[in-house]
Parts: C-alpha cells; structure tokens; sequence
C-alpha cells in the first residue's frame, strides 16, 4: 500500500523555522519527483516545491524561493521541506505527493494526510 505520512507543523511565530518531514511507503521516493503543497483556508491547494528524482535539484514557488529548501534521504525514504524565515501567510495544511503539480499529484492520487503550519504575527 502506497502511503505518504507528513509530520513536524506547529506554531511558530514570524521569522522562526520549522522542518516537515514526508515519510514513504509503498515505493521509493527516488523513483519519483515528490512535490510539497499547501492549502490555505479559503484557498485552492498551491504548489510550494519539489525535487526531481532524476538529479536531486528542485525548484520553488516565487513565495517561498529563497526561504525553503527541500531535501531527501533515500536510506530513509524520507523527503524533508526545511522552512526559514516564516511569515503569516506561510500558514496552511502542507502535503506532500509523488508528483510536482496537482495534475500529476492527482493523476496518481498519492497524498498525504498533511500537516498543520501556522505561523503567527
């Protein structure tokens, strides 16, 4: 069974970090790009980010670019989102997926179960 576990969201007040985690199951995490989305409330699910599984690089939303950084362990089939400098409108439910953008993300249908970030003021 394919499974995709996200952890590590809290409450962090503006400009702090936070690491989320996007553990696998079912499959290798570098037998696909994993991306990392965010929902918002009152908002349509966003792409964040996400790293290739061919070369290891990865690419960001404009909006998080230069603050997040995306990260994989192979050995533990994990893929990490590390996020610095957090800013109130960083506040959603994060999710990771095989895939990076929700056409594929949804083609597929491997998402997790995601994780609440809010950022405060």
């Amino acid at each position: 069974e394919v499974q995709l576990v996200e952890s590590g969201g809290g409450l962090v007040q503006a400009g702090g970090s936070l690491r989320l985690s996007c553990v696998a199951s079912g499959f290798s995490v570098d037998d696909y790009a994993i991306g990392w989305f965010r929902q918002a409330p009152g908002k349509e699910r966003e792409e964040v980010g996400c790293i290739s599984s061919s070369d290891g690089s990865s690419d960001y939303a404009m909006s998080v670019k230069g603050r997040f950084t995306i990260s994989s362990d192979n050995a533990k089939n994990t893929v990490y989102l590390q996020m610095n400098s957090l800013k109130p409108e960083d506040t959603a439910v994060y999710y990771c997926a095989a895939g990076c953008n929700t056409v594929v993300a949804g083609m597929l249908g491997w998402w997790g179960q995601g994780t609440q970030v809010t950022v405060s003021s």
